[in-house]
């Protein structure tokens, strides 16, 4: 099989041999792949200081197994320059994205996402919304979208003025004011609603969505944490 110049970008990175670098790619209309890219260390390779994240790439790949060969590599427009919190922000992005993407499962729609979400992070200022609402599609894109319309046991629409408890593996249920619930999982149903509305415009929702974020990818992820959180040592963001 070989694909020609399909729209890319590198999420990671690592040496490969002497002189060559193995590449996890998000592709828009194949998804996750692993690529070989062959020589690609040597000062006089064409492709010297291209291969890195956050770069629009037209790509052409071929090869029949899961690890397949890098053929050509070119820029698509102009590099997106991510600085400080938001360069932290992005190399959080892309791990998230090897973590929890299966490899040849196509996302062109979370792929456009993607590359939006760079664009809002190459401002000079991080707006943690961005962050939140790319995790929340992420989810949806994998099959583990939240209910944010109803509550699991009864199907009753969410209500701004009610609190609910969040069970990672269903939903929501109206909280029991009467019982000890753990208020980690409690969230308000304004901001449950706002995060459905994708208007996450004042800190209380923003941080509800923070922490419902944390909640619900930490199943997915496990025990292992990620790498990316030890680069925002003294700084808040994720």
């Amino acid at each position: 099989m070989r694909i020609p110049l399909q729209p890319a970008f590198i999420l990671h990175h690592r040496s490969y041999r002497e002189t060559s670098l193995l590449l996890d790619v998000f592709t828009e209309e194949y998804g996750r792949i692993g690529l070989v890219a062959r020589g690609v260390r040597q000062s006089r390779s064409k492709w010297r200081g291209l291969l890195q994240p956050f770069v629009p790439l037209l790509v052409s790949f071929q090869g029949k197994t899961e690890l397949m060969t890098l053929q050509n590599a070119e820029p698509q427009g102009i590099p997106i320059h991510l600085q400080n919190e938001c360069l932290l922000s992005g190399f959080y992005l892309n791990e998230l994205m090897v973590r929890l993407l299966q490899k040849h499962d196509p996302h062109p729609q979370l792929y456009t996402i993607y590359r939006h979400t760079l664009l809002e992070l190459e401002r000079a200022e991080l707006q943690q919304k961005h962050l939140r609402l790319f995790e929340k599609n992420l989810l949806i894109e994998i099959g583990y979208g939240l209910q944010l319309q109803s509550t699991i046991s009864d199907g009753k629409p969410l209500l701004a003025d009610r609190f609910y408890r969040f069970y990672p593996e269903s939903g929501f249920e109206l909280a029991n004011s009467s019982q000890n619930e753990p208020k980690n999982w409690i969230f308000s149903g304004k901001s449950l609603l706002a995060l459905r509305a994708e208007q996450l415009d004042d800190p209380e929702s923003l941080q509800d969505a923070k922490r419902l974020m944390r909640l619900a990818l930490g199943v997915l992820l496990g025990s292992e944490p990620l790498h990316s959180r030890k680069l925002f040592t003294g700084v808040t963001v994720t």
